[in-house]
């Protein structure tokens, strides 16, 4: 006898699927409805329970949908953490796009301090964690992120291009070593935020810290 799942996911609506005997399983949601709605149920439980926490059952459950659905769309659970990495990975452009808007405007301090607030005060850091704590994982992400951490790495050259960009305008010493500062302040700043548990940086500490490197 046949199981149908009567909805693949539950649009968000708060119920538990059913099931219904009889019919043959039907297609469900739309691909993009349930990849979104798998993702932003890993990354709710990423930051209530953190990366220990974060099993195929887990998400499927927090997104309401039956089992099935992650390994209909996605090869395995490590492919699904590879697209949900790269999936915020290609978010950044918003906040890059938000960066160079800055360039020129304001104070380095100040921009930086918003763009270092926005980039872990979201799901970053415990993404971060994620990959650093599973090989599979990091493995998959090679090819698109070969060296260095993933989120960490791109956000980095998203930084670099700013402080480039205003350096050419005289608005940082011209002898400063880019690369280094850089680094220091995407390191740093992870490092702030990195306790998932603690109390989280104000924007003043993190202004602080911004001022001091840069």
């Amino acid at each position: 006898m046949v199981l149908r799942v009567e909805w693949a996911c539950a649009h968000g609506s708060g119920r538990v699927p059913t099931y219904v005997k009889g019919d043959e399983l039907p297609t469900g949601v739309a691909m993009r409805d349930a990849r979104e709605q798998l993702f932003d149920a890993a990354e709710r439980v990423l930051l209530r329970d953190g990366p220990e926490a974060l099993t195929s059952r887990a998400v499927t459950t927090e997104a309401g949908c039956a089992k099935g659905v992650l390994h209909k769309h996605f090869t395995d659970f490590d492919g699904f953490l590879a697209e949900l990495v790269l999936d915020r990975i290609r978010r950044l452009d918003d906040q890059a796009q938000v960066l160079r808007n800055a360039v020129g405007q304001g104070t380095v301090v100040d921009n930086l301090t918003t763009m270092l607030t926005d980039l872990f005060g979201s799901v970053a850091v415990a993404i971060v964690s994620l990959t650093i704590s599973r090989d599979g994982l990091r493995a998959r992400l090679r090819d698109a992120v070969p060296t260095g951490v993933p989120i960490l790495t791109d956000a980095g050259r998203i930084i670099l291009d700013y402080l480039t960009a205003e350096q050419d305008l005289g608005r940082i010493r011209a002898d400063a070593d880019l690369n280094s500062l850089g680094l220091t302040l995407i390191g740093s700043a992870h490092l702030l935020f990195a306790d998932r548990t603690g109390v989280r940086p104000t924007t003043d500490e993190v202004r602080a810290f911004v001022a001091s490197v840069v």
